[in-house]
């Protein structure tokens, strides 16, 4: 009897340890981003168990964080999940109730080069964050699938690697997720830099890739961000003309590097907030701890110039509300405080976005109230507030920053501006891009004629769509076999630039999510997965992998 209960309780232990050895999930996706949302359904309609582990207590990342007028280049290559996310948004707006503080007659199609509303493709592009945060929670709760919000990665010695395989990630909290296959979706890759996986941070030399528009690019002014838009040339110094008596904030006295030059400084980032002119729905800019009129100074000298275009980037959304980006020399890009964001502690983090939440809502208090702000200017600042039924947790305020760019991978295939301008073929496609190729300013500096100047600010356009190679969202062979990077993908500053956009995330989402599946029906790395099956499994799953130009947009 008693070899008997022995047996027994050997044979349970034996079958326990299998238990708490198997992984606890096909696939674990850490980040909440649009497309850790996306990968995560695409993984549960593929048949596989998915959880999202993320740091966020809002899902969708910037599609839900403000930025609601999507920057979606041709809509033709926008396919699958990501199509049916603004599919989604779509059936929204197209409900009588969803007009609350505007008849939907009032607000007009505009769209980034687009229709907002496509009837005939029951499509929406424009929305408010609250209505695109919605949408990421039902496609959740249709799947029915877990989300551990609040669980920030132990990055120091969190990912548990077994050769080159993780089988578990574990939390500041102590929590651990254990799984078959990974995907980092965060915007800053702190997973796949915490797995062992190659990266780069800043931009690299034009040499190294054969490009034209990465590296350091003093003299070109490709937008309207930049002092060359002014009428007279700005002194960066304290007392204009005389350089003993200091320079002015936010102007960097570095010199800015040689043209051409890599360096480790990334483009600026912005909250991309909402604001609303129903006085209903209206909260009043507020003042922020820490604000400091000095600050602003060197918008004034802009103002001086005659400048008058602050209100170019309140870009419309349903319901009198607007989705407002940066834009003018002197505008919501934090140019150059944020070079150490990629790599930094979560500490260092933390006071990172502390610091670019105060100098944007100082930037509004100070045009809205400061006596020094053209009277015209500020009447028209102060019709705007922040919305009352936008980010009612924190304000009014945005709760995700517009991370334009942080770590990239250095995978198995990189993206540089040759494949985007089609002088190069980029391999096995799994998902398209369209928008043109884009960078923020990176850098404010003094030219050698003693004016301030803004330097980084890139806009090239596209002869037509590209295709995204799938190596380039898989980490070099040996490094990982189970982890994919959708966001973070690997590509050159400058083709990032174009990548980085929302709907381009949420299709390679679904494509990582999708091979990742495969992979472990397989049994192999994602490295091995066939291209030719997981060409047939995407298009049946609605993704565009190519597209020709029409025969009348090709002639010159």
């Amino acid at each position: 009897m008693q070899r008997a209960t022995l047996l027994v309780t050997l044979a349970t232990a034996i079958l326990l340890g299998r238990v708490l050895n198997a992984a606890d999930y096909d696939l674990v996706v850490y980040g909440g981003t649009s497309a850790g949302v996306i990968a995560a359904v695409q993984a549960k309609r593929m048949g596989k168990s998915a959880i999202v582990v993320c740091p966020d207590q809002h899902l969708g990342g910037l599609s839900s964080g403000g930025l609601g007028f999507t920057d979606t280049g041709n809509k033709a290559v926008i396919g699958g999940l990501s199509r049916e996310f603004y599919h989604r948004v779509w059936q929204h707006y197209d409900r009588p109730e969803a007009w609350q503080w505007q008849k939907k007659s009032e607000y007009g199609n505009k769209g980034q080069g687009t229709p907002a509303i496509d009837g005939a493709q029951r499509t929406m592009w424009i929305f408010e964050p609250h209505v695109a945060e919605q949408v990421f929670e039902e496609f959740i709760k249709e799947n029915q699938i877990p989300v551990q919000r609040d669980e920030w990665l132990d990055r120091a010695k969190g990912v548990k690697k077994e050769g080159a395989r993780i089988t578990a990630i574990t939390m500041l909290s102590g929590q651990t997720y254990a799984g078959k296959m990974f995907i980092d979706a965060t915007y800053e890759g702190d997973l796949l830099a915490a797995a062992g996986v190659d990266y780069h941070v800043g931009r690299e030399a034009n040499s190294v890739y054969g490009e034209q528009w990465n590296g350091v690019q003093t003299g070109v002014l490709h937008h309207r961000h930049h002092f060359g838009v002014l009428k007279q040339k700005i002194s960066p110094y304290v007392v204009p003309g005389n350089s003993t008596s200091g320079v002015l904030p936010r102007i960097s006295p570095a010199p800015p590097g040689d043209y051409g030059q890599g360096d480790k400084k990334v483009q600026a980032y912005c909250y991309r907030y909402c604001v609303t002119d129903h006085p209903d729905n209206r909260i009043p800019f507020p003042k922020p701890d820490g604000y400091d009129p000095q600050q602003y100074e060197l918008l004034l000298r802009v103002y001086a110039a005659g400048w008058r275009e602050t209100f170019d980037k309140f870009d419309p959304i349903p319901n009198r509300k607007t989705d407002c980006n940066n834009h003018g020399p002197f505008s919501t890009d934090n140019i150059g405080m944020n070079y150490d964001y990629p790599e930094a502690s979560y500490e260092r983090r933390r006071a990172i976005l502390k610091e670019h939440e105060t100098y944007q809502k100082g930037w509004l208090y100070f045009i809205a109230h400061d006596p020094r702000v053209p009277k015209d200017t500020q009447a028209a600042m102060r019709r705007w507030g922040l919305p009352k039924d936008e980010f009612k947790d924190n304000g009014g305020w945005p709760h995700q920053i517009y991370v334009r760019e942080a770590r990239r991978m250095i995978g198995q295939y990189v993206m540089t501006e040759n494949n985007l301008l089609q002088k190069r073929p980029t391999p096995d496609s799994v998902g398209m891009g369209s928008y043109g190729i884009d960078s923020h300013n990176i850098q404010r500096y003094i030219t050698p004629e003693g004016s301030v100047q803004n330097e980084g600010d890139i806009g090239v356009g596209l002869k037509a769509p590209y295709e995204i190679a799938y190596a380039s969202l898989v980490p070099k062979r040996g490094q990982c076999e189970n982890l994919l990077v959708p966001v973070c993908v690997s590509s050159s500053h400058i083709a990032f630039g174009s990548i980085r956009m929302e709907p381009v995330f949420m299709i390679l989402g679904q494509s990582a999510a999708t091979a990742a599946a495969m992979a472990i029906d397989a049994g192999s790395a994602v490295q091995a997965v066939p291209y030719q099956q997981l060409r047939e499994r995407l298009l049946k799953d609605g993704q565009v992998l190519e597209y020709t130009v029409p025969a009348a947009n090709t002639k010159k």
